[in-house]
């Protein structure tokens, strides 16, 4: 926690203040790091309200491939999840479709990258067995930034990109690259 307040309070003192898509603006600035030791625990932020199962919806909806709004309100609500919000629900709102797809977002990315001639690459899969079978390569790579497919995303991924790291002693690690939060 004492590694978000002291960016957040690095950011305040010497960010600049910049115009942004929504007109609300921001105080940025670029190529900050943070750095957690998951051994010793989740860096959960204590100074709001974490919406925990959202979160963890979120990321289960990104996992199985979705990109449908309403199934993630169907993983975070159950069975209740009719007319009810989520995190997406005003970029969906905002898509021209007539479905509430949200385009060739995260899980598309993830578990459908469309390459060559059409066909579709799982990169969960591919890095699960990567990570088992070549544990020490430098390619375990995750990434959901497109390019060929941003302009049909209602929202451009922010945490762009993941490299796994597995050292000699098994312990695996994960360096993020988020364009945003």
């Amino acid at each position: 926690m004492r590694n978000y307040l002291e960016v957040l309070a690095d950011i305040l003192l010497s960010g600049e203040v910049r115009e942004d898509r929504t007109g609300t603006g921001t105080i940025s600035k670029f190529g900050m790091q943070m750095r957690f030791d998951l051994s010793k625990g989740f860096p959960a932020i204590t100074t709001k309200k974490l919406a925990w199962k959202a979160v963890v919806s979120e990321l289960l909806w990104f996992l199985e491939g979705s990109t449908d709004e309403r199934r993630l309100a169907e993983i975070l609500y159950g069975e209740k999840f009719e007319g009810r919000k989520t995190i997406w629900s005003a970029n969906a709102e905002a898509s021209d479709a007539l479905t509430p797809t949200l385009g060739p977002i995260y899980g598309k990315q993830w578990r459908a990258w469309e390459g060559k001639h059409g066909i579709e690459y799982d990169q969960i899969m591919g890095l699960i067995d990567s990570i088992k079978n070549d544990p020490y390569s430098r390619r375990h790579i995750l990434s959901a930034w497109n390019v060929g497919e941003l302009a049909e995303m209602t929202l451009v991924p922010c945490h762009v990109l993941a490299q796994f790291y597995v050292s000699k002693d098994g312990r695996l690690s994960c360096h993020l690259y988020q364009r945003s939060d």
